[in-house]
């Protein structure tokens, strides 16, 4: 049975064993679930930034540094287990109940949680980096001009560093689309299109983690695995391309 592009793309239609290969459940559970990741991410790792590398003392920056390098490189599958202990059991019986409704835990917003949780090291060690390139003499001249502390770093600090916030986000995002096991252990691999994050989800990394052995079984399910690799290239280079576009926008502004 043969398939155009869009209708690969937007249906929803995932049936191997009959030939039908809907991939829009996969693409859409993949990006709500980065989504989530970024909203969670995004005032976590920029405020502790600004906090770390302007108002906190010396000492802490000191060892705040190794320990944010430590938890960057943790395999993924230590923050999948931690998820299942922590992350799903609280979502299912305290998140879920407490905004009145159901969940088994294994869910989008479970997913969102360990990704964020995983990307936060990532980000926070860019964003201190880039914080540190600040010229002392700004800050020193904002601060003599009458600014207070806060308006020195919104000012300053923030508003001449936009380009390189922007990459440090933009590579967190990409690197937080591709990631697999760890989403895949707590996102539930449930294939439907919902947008209630309390429901399960199937990241395209976790389609191609969980049926590459399943292929030589089933004709054309080779194929739609090398498909689903192709399209998670393509989302990740489509990113990347806006970012390119912002960074340009702010570097000229």
């Amino acid at each position: 049975m043969q398939q155009s592009f869009f209708s690969l793309v937007f249906s929803a239609d995932w049936a191997p064993s009959e030939g039908r290969f809907g991939f829009r459940p996969y693409i859409t559970g993949s990006l709500y679930v980065t989504l989530l990741s970024f909203l969670f991410t995004l005032p976590v790792c920029l405020l502790s930034a600004i906090y770390l590398t302007r108002f906190s003392p010396q000492w802490l920056i000191r060892i705040m540094h190794p320990v944010i390098d430590v938890l960057a490189g943790l395999p993924s599958v230590i923050y999948g287990v931690w998820g299942i202990l922590i992350v799903v059991p609280v979502v299912a019986g305290t998140i879920a109940p407490a905004l009145g409704t159901s969940s088994s835990g294994y869910s989008i917003l479970s997913g969102g949680i360990v990704l964020a949780i995983m990307c936060i090291p990532y980000i926070l060690n860019m964003l201190i980096e880039v914080f540190r390139t600040v010229p002392a003499g700004l800050i020193e001249a904002s601060l003599s001009l009458g600014a207070t502390r806060w308006e020195s770093v919104k000012h300053v600090v923030i508003r001449g560093n936009y380009p390189g916030i922007i990459s440090a986000y933009g590579l967190g995002i990409a690197k937080a689309f591709g990631e697999t096991i760890a989403v895949m252990m707590v996102v539930g691999n449930v294939v439907k299109v919902s947008g209630n994050p309390f429901d399960a989800a199937y990241p395209l990394p976790a389609l191609i983690a969980n049926n590459y052995g399943e292929m030589l079984s089933i004709p054309m399910y080779d194929s739609a695995l090398m498909f689903a690799a192709f399209l998670l290239l393509i989302i990740i280079l489509i990113f990347n391309m806006i970012f390119r576009y912002l960074i340009h926008k702010t570097k000229k502004q």
